[in-house]
C-alpha cells in the first residue's frame, strides 16, 4: 500500500527534523518526532536518553508518551508519527502498541549509521537464531502453573481495561 506524501507531511517532518537540530544543541541526541493525532492534535518528543539516564528515552517514545498523555489515551488510531530518523525496532514496536496508522521518516538507518548510530545490531538479533544472540532469553514456567497466575486474574478482573 503507497500513500501520497502530502505537503503538510512535509511540514510535520521538516518540524521534526528541526527538532532534533535544536535537541543537539541542547546537549541531546539528533532525534526528534512529532505525533499528529487523527483529530490534528500535534505533540512532539526529542531523544532523552542522556538527560534522563533512560535508554528507553527515544524521540518517538517521548512523543508517543506525551500524545498519549495529553490526549487521556493508550491508543493513537488514525495517527501519523513524523521522526527526523527511520525508528528503531523499539521506537516501530512502540508505536504499534499505540496503534499509530502511519510512520514517516526523514533520515533512514544508514544515515544514523554513518554519524555513529548504528541500529544494525537490533535489527540482527530478532533474525539470529536465539540460542546464537548474545542476550540470552530464557523461558521458565514457575510451579503450580503461577506463571498464569497473573493472565488468571486479569481474565476474571470485572474492571480491566481491554487493550
Amino acid at each position: 500500500m503507497s500513500t501520497v506524501i502530502s505537503h503538510t507531511d512535509h511540514d510535520h517532518l521538516s518540524h521534526a527534523a528541526r527538532l532534533a537540530t535544536e535537541n543537539v544543541l541542547k546537549g541531546g541526541g539528533p532525534f526528534g518526532a512529532v505525533v499528529v493525532t487523527a483529530a490534528g492534535l500535534s505533540f512532539e518528543g526529542v531523544n532523552r536518553v542522556t538527560a534522563n539516564n533512560d535508554p528507553t528515552a527515544h524521540a518517538e517514545v517521548t512523543a508517543i508518551r506525551t500524545a498519549c498523555s495529553e490526549t487521556g489515551t493508550f491508543d493513537l488510531s488514525g495517527a501519523t508519527l513524523y521522526s527526523s530518523c527511520e525508528p528503531c525496532p523499539m521506537c516501530l514496536a512502540s508505536a504499534l502498541w499505540a496503534r499509530v496508522d502511519r510512520v514517516v521518516f526523514a533520515a533512514d538507518r544508514n544515515d544514523a549509521a554513518a554519524a555513529g548510530f548504528d541500529d544494525a545490531v537490533f535489527y540482527e538479533f530478532f533474525e539470529t537464531p536465539a540460542v546464537d544472540r548474545p542476550m540470552q532469553v530464557e523461558h521458565l514456567q514457575l510451579a503450580d502453573a503461577g506463571h498464569l497466575q497473573p493472565f488468571t486474574t486479569w481474565g476474571a478482573f470485572a474492571d480491566r481495561i481491554e487493550y
